[in-house]
């Protein structure tokens, strides 16, 4: 494929994305590097190694071009376009296993990223996890007001019936 294609493929995947970790991969061996793919793939996240000045020229026509000055040394990215916060976790959970790869800087939702933010990022609970608490939390003050109202209903029906087995007595 010409270098001009690879460019352009790399800038539509690099444009494409929702989030871009760029790491560094230098002492995973081949059996990790592809263990790495593997478990991001599972989550909907692409792993390429790239080559640095390639991938600064692919940067350079995407709005993402504030990436460039980290792609020096042995570099990979991590490429998203569902949850980031999931590439986050694997990357951060295989780096604590195999204490590479490095996560040199990341852009999420089209913010740059510190390493220290995506291993914050890797802490949080899984989307649809936050999605179910905050579910919930709107869920709880209905749930109370329905049981108010449930409550009000039973002593309403309470004092309906009093008075009318009151009414049945005096009559």
């Amino acid at each position: 494929m010409p270098v001009s294609q690879l460019r352009g493929t790399l800038a539509a995947k690099l444009a494409a994305a929702r989030s871009i970790y760029v790491t560094d991969y230098a002492g995973l061996n081949v059996h990790n590097v592809t263990e790495l793919r593997r478990r991001l793939r599972r989550a909907g996240v692409e792993y390429l190694v790239v080559k640095n000045t390639l991938a600064r020229r692919a940067l350079a026509g995407t709005a993402v071009g504030g990436l460039g000055p980290h792609f020096d040394g042995p570099t990979a990215v991590a490429l998203t376009a569902a949850d980031a916060a999931a590439a986050a976790k694997i990357l951060t959970e295989f780096a604590k296993e195999f204490q590479k790869p490095a996560v040199k800087a990341a852009l999420v939702d089209g913010r740059e990223v510190s390493p220290d933010q995506v291993r914050r990022m890797a802490l949080l609970p899984a989307r649809e996890v936050l999605l179910a608490e905050f579910g919930g939390a709107l869920q709880a003050p209905m749930a109370g007001f329905a049981g108010a109202l449930t409550g009000l209903l039973h002593t309403f029906v309470g004092a309906v019936e009093a008075l009318r087995s009151q009414r049945d007595h005096a009559a």
